[in-house]
């Protein structure tokens, strides 16, 4: 679905951005894999490499345009061009209501989850229109089309997500630049692993899934390969959740 194309993939050291890396990988790309932490980048490389992929590891921290600018630019240095990219990278961030959601926290999330997709946009666009192309996916998630009670900053990043995606859709697909996003409900995940050790909590969030369970990271990566490749050619500025039925309630 992807042979010779080369691709990016932030958030990808571990859940549902390494299996989106891998995916790209099993589908013929060339990974660039970037994430804040060393270690699980650097063995999600190894995962790409040894089943025969072609991968490395660049560190970049999404909050800050500078690290976004030299991620592209160390990807077309060291594959030659930029086809395809998946802006993943998120925190949860703090849980507390809108009145006591402290301002610190609410600008971490904020730079990481939206101002951290459009910085990774801006630079992947620029050489995608360069290259005569491309397809991009952002990682939204349910909370774009909904909210959560005590999670403002993360709501409120979730929908801007789907806002730009949209907006960038129409901006560049003049250009061969497709932009989509995808939104996972609760999925199993380094991010709720705490959640897993607690039966209770754990049982609430199951039952906000109409299918009964929680999703899988490759159950995320699938839709994000489809959205990626040629099959989804006449696909741009759409979103669509990978939830179990947790809109439909």
């Amino acid at each position: 679905m992807l042979q010779g194309k080369v691709s990016l993939v932030t958030g990808a050291a571990s859940g549902i951005g390494r299996a989106i890396a891998l995916s790209y990988a099993h589908a013929g790309a060339k990974v660039v894999v970037s994430d804040l932490s060393p270690e699980g980048g650097r063995e999600t490389v190894a995962l790409i490499e040894r089943d025969g992929g072609a991968a490395f590891f660049v560190p970049a921290d999404v909050s800050r345009p500078d690290d976004c600018r030299d991620l592209v630019a160390r990807t077309v240095r060291h594959f030659g061009r930029l086809d395809v990219a998946c802006n993943n990278a998120g925190i949860g961030g703090e849980m507390a209501p809108t009145a006591d959601y402290p301002i610190d926290a609410w600008q971490q999330v904020i730079g990481i989850n939206l101002s951290g997709v459009f910085y990774g946009m801006k630079y992947q666009l620029a050489q995608m229109i360069a290259n005569g192309g491309g397809a991009i996916v952002n990682v939204a998630s349910i909370l774009g089309q909904v909210a959560f009670a005590g999670a403002p900053a993360y709501t409120a990043a979730k929908h801007g997500v789907i806002g730009l995606t949209k907006a960038a859709a129409l901006d560049h697909a003049g250009q061969h630049v497709r932009v989509n996003a995808v939104g996972p409900a609760f999925i199993h995940t380094p991010m709720i692993e705490r959640l897993e050790h607690d039966e209770a909590a754990n049982a609430q969030l199951v039952a906000l899934h109409p299918m009964g369970r929680l999703g899988q990271p490759d159950e995320v990566a699938e839709l994000v390969l489809w959205l990626s490749s040629a099959k989804a050619s006449f696909v741009t500025g759409a979103y669509y959740p990978v939830d179990g039925g947790y809109l439909t309630r």
